[in-house]
């Protein structure tokens, strides 16, 4: 089964017909990141308001933000939601490399990179909590 590509109802050739929503709505999010309304670090559109934009459903708005997380162009965020990626050229977002998203495995490390400052400042926090229970002992009773 060569050059058969399942889609979200059922197969068609690869590169023939009309895109799928989800590969749709992936290029529409690109197209933003490219011209620039969404800039390296932006908070993507939620999946609320692409499902209204495009009219799609859930799971096809999931499917678009997956391909653009495996293509390099957005990195969730646990609890927090997906933002846009970081370019190697964030500021030459309309040079012959606009089309060309940090990919593989640099989109991983951003992600884990990402996480880790995450962790480290709920670490402080909870330092901060506990240095303040200990000193003051005021909510230990709870």
């Amino acid at each position: 089964m060569t050059g058969v590509v399942v889609g979200r109802r059922g197969r068609r050739p690869a590169g023939g017909g009309v895109p799928l929503t989800f590969e749709v709505i992936a290029e529409a999010v690109r197209e933003r990141i490219r011209s620039g309304g969404l800039r390296p670090g932006d908070a993507l559109p939620t999946q609320a308001v692409l499902m209204r934009e495009f009219g799609a459903s859930s799971l096809t708005v999931q499917k678009a933000m997956t391909l653009l997380k495996q293509d390099g162009w957005a990195v969730s965020r646990p609890g927090k939601g997906a933002f846009v990626a970081h370019h190697d050229h964030a500021d030459d977002l309309d040079g012959p490399d606009a089309t060309a998203p940090l990919c593989g495995t640099a989109a991983r490390v951003e992600a884990l990179e990402l996480a880790l400052a995450e962790a480290a400042q709920q670490i402080a926090d909870l330092r901060g909590r506990v240095e303040v229970l200990e000193a003051g002992g005021g909510e230990r009773g709870r």
